[in-house]
């Protein structure tokens, strides 16, 4: 039986308190970044990752080494990345051995939730797994979706029919539906959960903590169920959900697109993902973006070292840009970031603030954002994102 150690959530601040909505410059993997940061805060040691969604933004690729860059981890490490919903990440939850971070993440609703596994924490056992099926939503490869349209059968026929499958004792907490349904059919006042899909389980398991609460937990997608059962002990628990507030207004100019180069791309990776600068042998400075130099006898010095930067820092300058540039909302500020105790600066993109919001002085981290689509392919960087935003 698994231990959970500790636990991480994420809501984007764009949206409303019922439902967040991801912005310009967020994704699947950007917002399991930021849960899975925040359940490392424990700094557990991690052996293995499993995502789970249904919105990941390469099928035909991986995405393991921007997950693994932007969550700090060893290149090396298994990934496992799977299509699904709720049952989808209890089930991932049921099998997990030690050392295991299991990251949930949906874009409708928008959030994400991560837990880190261990010998010791909130313990829970498997409970029920029942397979059935009802389709009645279907997605083509052409991205083409079919909703038979019919909530009735769905409860009555789907949710229900498969909670009597299960022989489960009276559930403490349902995933996968809204707020209603599983008022309905739980015990008591069950957690109001900020999303419905894959990472929904791992929100009600921190409800489910945060109340000490013990009991089922019961995923649902369609007519699959996946249970496990809470029996007690104490999981660290760490949420980043600010306050939501309404996008803000801009433009975007969508008619023109710039293209890729994939050698500049591979290039710039692991410096620009993994936040790193390049420190060559001869030298104690730090160069961001990492760079070649010219050594004394003229000779090109390749050999930099890369360092890891910081992720807080203070705004040195900042400007806000109304020129619309292809793919981007504009208005937009940038701002030159001084990181702390490094001697390094940095020219990023703000997020989670509105255009000119951002002045001289003012502190935030930074944070992991897809900086562009660019011939199809994701590209990452880091963004500034101000205290009071991720307060």
């Amino acid at each position: 039986m698994p231990f959970v150690a500790s636990i991480g959530t994420y809501l984007p601040c764009w949206g409303t308190p019922q439902r967040r909505v991801p912005g310009d410059d967020e994704d699947a993997i950007t917002l399991a970044v930021e849960a899975g940061r925040a359940a490392l805060t424990a700094s557990g040691a991690v052996e293995r990752v499993v995502l789970v969604s249904r919105d990941l933004p390469l099928l035909d690729s991986s995405n393991a080494a921007v997950l693994l860059a932007g969550l700090g981890l060893d290149p090396e490490l298994e990934v496992d990345e799977r299509l699904g919903g709720a049952p989808a990440t209890l089930d991932a939850v049921s099998s997990a051995r030690p050392r295991t971070l299991i990251i949930g993440t949906d874009l409708d609703p928008a959030g994400a939730a991560a837990i880190l596994t261990a010998e010791r924490g909130l313990q829970v056992r498997t409970a029920a797994r029942v397979a059935r099926s009802l389709p009645v939503r279907t997605r083509k490869s052409t991205g083409d979706v079919h909703d038979y349209g019919d909530p009735r059968l769905l409860h009555e026929r789907g949710l229900i029919a498969s909670l009597e499958a299960a022989w489960l004792d009276t559930p403490a907490a349902v995933a996968g539906v809204d707020h209603a349904w599983a008022a309905e059919l739980t015990l008591g006042d069950p957690p109001e959960l900020p999303t419905t899909g894959a990472s929904a389980s791992l929100f009600a398991m921190a409800g489910m903590s945060e109340r000490n609460s013990t009991g089922p937990l019961v995923a649902v997608e369609q007519a699959s169920l996946s249970g496990i059962t809470v029996t007690g002990g104490v999981a660290e628990l760490h949420r980043r959900e600010p306050t939501a507030r309404p996008q803000p207004e801009g433009t975007v100019v969508g008619d023109a697109e710039i293209p890729i180069s994939l050698a500049a791309y591979e290039r710039a990776f692991e410096a620009k993902v993994r936040w790193e600068a390049g420190r060559h042998p001869d030298s104690e400075e730090l160069e961001f973006p990492p760079r070649y130099r010219l050594a004394d006898n003229g000779t090109l010095s390749t050999g930099y070292e890369l360092i890891p930067l910081p992720r807080t820092g203070t705004v040195y300058t900042e400007t806000t840009v109304h020129i619309p540039v292809p793919g981007l909302r504009s208005p937009y500020s940038l701002v030159i970031v001084e990181l702390d105790g490094v001697g390094v600066r940095a020219l990023v993109k703000v997020t989670g603030a509105e255009p000119g919001s951002v002045d001289i002085g003012t502190r935030g981290r930074l944070a992991l954002r897809r900086v562009a689509v660019r011939s199809g392919v994701p590209d990452y960087g880091y963004m500034f994102e101000p205290d009071a935003v991720a307060a």
